[in-house]
Parts: structure tokens; sequence; C-alpha cells
């Protein structure tokens, strides 16, 4: 699970124990900007820890020089078919108007290229309004153009969820799409 906003965070390792899940999205707190750039790109570097993701745009953290060149330590890389990747998938739950941190179709071109697919679900109005929660106030925005194409580029779906109830039918039907079958 990963929390972005200004930045990008893993709240929860990659786990599968639905609970832990669960638990990590509960404890979500609103935040201002929209880093869907940054979401994408840290979620991939979780999916593959040993690919040499740079995850620093994503984090908001400046590379710190280590012993080894990473230039030099750098794996080599050939992409893949789009949405050949069967093991994970990203549900990005935005209202994907990116305010800050990388593009979102760079780093939907980086899970294309890995075969992950990214599912986006908008939230919000396309006509913008004003919401409030716990003493904040900010104005939030659906851009389901960027939204359908980073879906697109993926081979992936965009879903629209305009109500609570909408969101659980949204989830309901990628959870039927997302099967994961443990292998003995």
């Amino acid at each position: 699970v990963v929390a972005f906003a200004g930045t990008a965070a893993v709240v929860q390792a990659p786990t599968t124990s639905r609970e832990d899940v669960i638990a990590a999205i509960d404890r979500f707190q609103l935040q201002r900007a929209t880093a869907t750039g940054s979401g994408i790109i840290l979620s991939l570097a979780t999916i593959f820890p040993d690919a040499g993701i740079e995850i620093s745009q994503a984090t908001g953290q400046k590379s710190m020089p280590g012993p080894i060149d990473e230039k030099k330590d750098k794996k080599e890389f050939t992409p893949v078919e789009p949405g050949s990747y069967t093991s994970a998938a990203i549900i990005m739950l935005t209202d994907g108007a990116r305010t800050t941190g990388p593009d979102p179709l760079e780093a939907a071109k980086m899970a294309a290229d890995r075969g992950v697919r990214v599912y986006t679900v908008g939230i919000g109005t396309v006509a913008g309004e004003t919401i409030g929660f716990e003493g904040w106030s900010m104005r939030v925005r659906l851009d389901e153009a960027a939204l359908k194409q980073v879906a697109l580029m993926t081979l992936a779906e965009y879903l629209y969820a305009g109500s609570a109830q909408d969101l659980m039918k949204v989830y309901q039907s990628l959870s039927s799409k997302l099967v994961v079958e443990k292998k003995e």
C-alpha cells in the first residue's frame, strides 16, 4: 500500500494479510498535493525491489551517494508486453489532478514497460469541488482524461467512484479481476 500526496510513501509492504492492508488504509490522513506519478513509481519500486528503479523523485528524498556508483550498478532492463505481468497490479484511487512530482504518463510508461497494469479509480467531479475533513479544506478536481490514459497505457481499466457505494462496487469488481492463486 502506497500513500501519496506531495510525495509517496510505502505504508504497508506487500503482504497476503487482508487485515494488515485494511489497517494501513485506515491510517491514511488527508494531505495537500497530488503526486500521482510518484505513487506509481514507488509502487513499481516496491513490486520490483531489485530492479534499480530510482525512487528519490517519488519520496522527495535526495539520492545519497553510496560506496557503489548507482549508475554503474543499474541493471539492464528489457521492456515486456504491457499487461503481461500477472503477479501484481497497481490500483490507484485519486482525483488524478497532479499538482507535483513526476509526470504520471511517464510513470505509466514505466509500468507498461514492466507489464504492470495500473487500474485507476477516479473520485471527485470534473467541475471540481471543495471538500473538508478534520479542519482541512481543499479544492479537488477530477482529471478523468489523465486517469483514463494511465489505465489505457497499461492495458488496465479506469473506473469512476462518485460515492462510497460506487467505490464498494468498484472494489468488488476489481477483486474478481485480480484473483491471486496460491501455488503449492
